[in-house]
């Protein structure tokens, strides 16, 4: 056997244009008000199921406590890392790359390529059209 068909990433990058930019920041702030909303009705949440639980059983109401809190510090950590996203992504500058993330391409290999060339490629895009396919 001299050659075979392989599945293979490709990485895709978006040049960063005002259009995208607008709209990474937008969505983030989407996100964030969305967390936000979460927290609120978390909060109002644990407090009717503990009046509901009234003044009974003390390790009930903590163990519903522990399981808010568990909740409530996923979303603290979802909202602080797209805090720290938003903060990068105003920074970034008009015509950086950014990675999108990845495509799977069939290559057909054989005895001699050099793998290095065939794993590095990367699709460009720029508001959503293809502008480059490096390799």
């Amino acid at each position: 056997m001299d050659s075979i068909s392989v599945k293979v990433p490709a990485t895709v990058k978006a040049k960063l244009t005002e259009k995208l930019k607008k709209s990474i920041i937008e969505g983030l702030q989407g996100n964030l008000q969305q967390v936000g909303l979460e927290l609120q009705q978390m909060d109002i949440q644990e407090k009717r199921v503990v009046a509901e639980q009234g003044q009974g059983d003390l390790q009930r109401i903590e163990a519903i406590h522990q399981q808010f809190g568990v909740e409530r510090q996923k979303r603290l950590d979802f909202k602080a890392q797209a805090e720290d996203k938003l903060k990068e992504t105003e920074k970034l500058a008009i015509g950086a790359e950014i990675v999108q993330g990845t495509l799977d391409r069939v290559v057909e290999i054989t005895i001699g390529d050099n793998m290095r060339e065939i794993m590095n490629v990367e699709v460009l895009v720029e508001d959503d059209k293809i502008i480059a396919i490096r390799g």
